[in-house]
């Protein structure tokens, strides 16, 4: 699974698309404004940095800024997107090869907030995503933040769900079945009724036309793996922005993917 999706991320089409990529999501840009006091002051590491696409809304205004991605043709698009030259500011901004599995290069208690945006911790295994979450804990300062995407299980049950297809408008029913079709021939041996007895699955999605194999993960399960090294975790919806703040609203919620914002113990 890994192997095959870092060779999506280093073919030459994936990165220029990732270099052109500017917009933050809705519930990143209300990360940025609820940091807006904090920043100046902030050492950050942007892992799964891709193309860029981050580093032009924070770089400028952290004290240091790093990104790391594990595709040495990403680090290389970011560092011609952004030369040394044209930082404005006095400010530190540097971009590595990195794997967030092992980030060695790195000392315990380095940095005050880590991201890891565009759900790139959902392509790497179970296992490997579990080892992340030790690794963030161990360079990220103890009161820091880690704030990261992923797919939510929840948002594919009803996807896989023919009936939630349906639409007013014919042309949008035929797409999203034709859509439907796709993701049910590219994970034959995955049902409805699979979806809903589990915690996580491995799902090979729309992404790059179903050349990724991603994790979905139920928001109470991903709340357990965070919970031993990570307090006051916040869910926020990958659509609207909004923090959702009550069991009955996060249950309700059918968002592809969602964003959880966690202090580092």
């Amino acid at each position: 699974m890994v192997d095959r999706n870092h060779q999506v991320y280093t073919a030459s089409e994936i990165v220029n698309h990732y270099r052109q990529l500017c917009q933050l999501q809705p519930a990143e840009q209300t990360i940025l404004n609820l940091f807006r006091n904090e920043w100046s002051r902030i050492k950050m590491l942007d892992i799964g940095v891709g193309g860029g696409r981050t580093t032009q809304h924070f770089s400028e205004i952290v004290q240091e800024y790093m990104g790391i991605d594990y595709a040495q043709e990403m680090i290389t698009a970011c560092q011609k997107r952004f030369p040394a030259s044209t930082q404005l500011s006095s400010r530190s901004r540097k971009f590595e090869l990195g794997d967030a599995r092992n980030m060695s290069q790195f000392a315990n208690n380095s940095f005050d907030f880590i991201l890891f945006s565009f759900n790139g911790l959902d392509t790497l295994s179970h296992l490997e995503r579990l080892q992340v979450f030790q690794e963030i804990s161990r360079i990220g300062k103890s009161g820091g933040y880690f704030f990261f995407s992923s797919h939510s299980l929840q948002g594919l049950e009803r996807e896989f769900n023919w009936l939630n297809q349906i639409s007013f408008n014919p042309l949008t029913t035929y797409v999203n079945l034709v859509m439907l079709g796709l993701l049910r021939f590219f994970n034959r041996s995955i049902s409805l009724k699979r979806i809903k007895s589990t915690n996580y699955e491995i799902i090979q999605d729309e992404s790059h036309n179903f050349r990724l194999k991603q994790y979905y993960i139920r928001p109470q399960e991903q709340l357990n793996q965070l919970e031993a090294a990570f307090d006051n975790i916040k869910i926020y919806s990958w659509k609207s922005g909004l923090e959702i703040t009550t069991p009955e609203d996060l249950n309700a919620n059918a968002d592809m993917w969602l964003y959880y914002l966690c202090q580092i113990k």
